[in-house]
């Protein structure tokens, strides 16, 4: 008790600070999201997302090769795919040559040793913009995981170390798992988004794969049929400990920031490890609040991203993480 005990005398400088902090941030907390379109030498700006960019193939793999340098060891693959390719079943998801395919072959020709996880979603490809199938108005579940199982395979015999199914259909995970080990993948990894919330946030990343769903009479003009709540809590460790029973190897929880209470929730009754996705809207928040001036950008990152893992985030999905690693380094 005071005066015998003086909580201050752990804060006095930034040595005494450094060897009683709790939470380390490292390059080994971190996957890196990219973006990948067709064509070459492009590597263009997004928008809603200043300073992160959509890669071709030539300049992806360059890309990969500085990340590595970096200490950065895991990479997220999206693709951006043209709209002549798109239609409701996600055909192109399932071509051996299509980008996703060679973007995964890039990467590990280019490196290796990183490791390469993909995002399993119909909504790239679906010319609705929709993470399902689509029939008589109605996102269809069972015929959606069927897809995304084949999917998976593919991706698989590209390379792929995880898949990433982010569609939140029901018994995909159990599907997916089943269809790896019967194609003999059954070193392939899984990393669900156990407890992806039906957010507002994702408008940027909806802009950089032009994925939004469209506006269209008789089709559901947001995804809250097959994403969560925002108001739930208890949900999302009934959806986490769903997709650990099917086989997940990790679990996500989406969005990163309004959700840290689910994260901590998560972890305290899971054994396998939990990733967050610091998502789209909460980079573009941060980069449009500094350019305003309103905020030290380098100051308040690095506290999101300390909030993030002190919840409980073993690895976190973010579009800070070169910036990050080259700061603390």
């Amino acid at each position: 008790m005071f005066p015998l005990r003086r909580n201050r005398r752990l804060r006095t400088n930034e040595a005494i600070r450094s060897l009683v902090r709790e939470t380390i941030i490292s390059p080994n907390d971190f996957l890196v999201p990219l973006f990948v379109v067709e064509g070459k030498g492009i590597k263009e700006e997004i928008a809603s997302m200043p300073n992160y960019f959509r890669f071709s193939l030539d300049l992806l793999e360059k890309e990969v090769k500085e990340l590595w340098k970096l200490g950065l060891k895991s990479v997220l693959l999206f693709v951006k795919v043209p709209d002549n390719l798109k239609d409701n079943k996600g055909t192109e998801a399932l071509n051996p040559n299509g980008l996703m395919q060679r973007a995964i072959k890039t990467v590990k020709n280019a490196c290796p040793d990183m490791l390469v996880m993909t995002d399993v979603a119909l909504d790239p490809y679906s010319s609705y913009g929709h993470d399902g199938i689509i029939e008589n108005g109605i996102i269809v579940n069972d015929a959606t995981v069927d897809l995304l199982a084949e999917m998976s395979v593919s991706h698989a015999k590209a390379g792929a170390n995880f898949v990433a199914p982010s569609d939140m259909m029901d018994g995909r995970i159990v599907t997916i798992r089943e269809a790896l080990e019967q194609g003999g993948f059954t070193d392939t990894g899984i990393m669900s988004y156990s407890a992806k919330y039906a957010s507002s946030f994702y408008g940027p990343f909806r802009d950089a794969l032009d994925s939004a769903p469209v506006d269209m009479i008789n089709i559901p003009k947001d995804k809250k049929t097959y994403q969560m709540d925002y108001a739930n809590r208890f949900e999302a460790i009934r959806e986490t400990e769903m997709d650990i029973d099917e086989g997940a190897d990790i679990v996500m929880v989406k969005p990163g920031l309004c959700y840290l209470d689910i994260v901590r929730d998560i972890k305290n009754v899971v054994n396998v490890p939990v990733a967050v996705y610091q998502v789209s809207g909460e980079y573009a928040m941060l980069k449009a609040a500094a350019e305003k001036g309103w905020i030290d950008h380098d100051a308040v990152m690095l506290e999101q991203v300390t909030a993030i893992k002190r919840a409980g985030a073993d690895l976190i999905a973010s579009y800070f993480a070169k910036e990050i690693v080259k700061l603390i380094s």
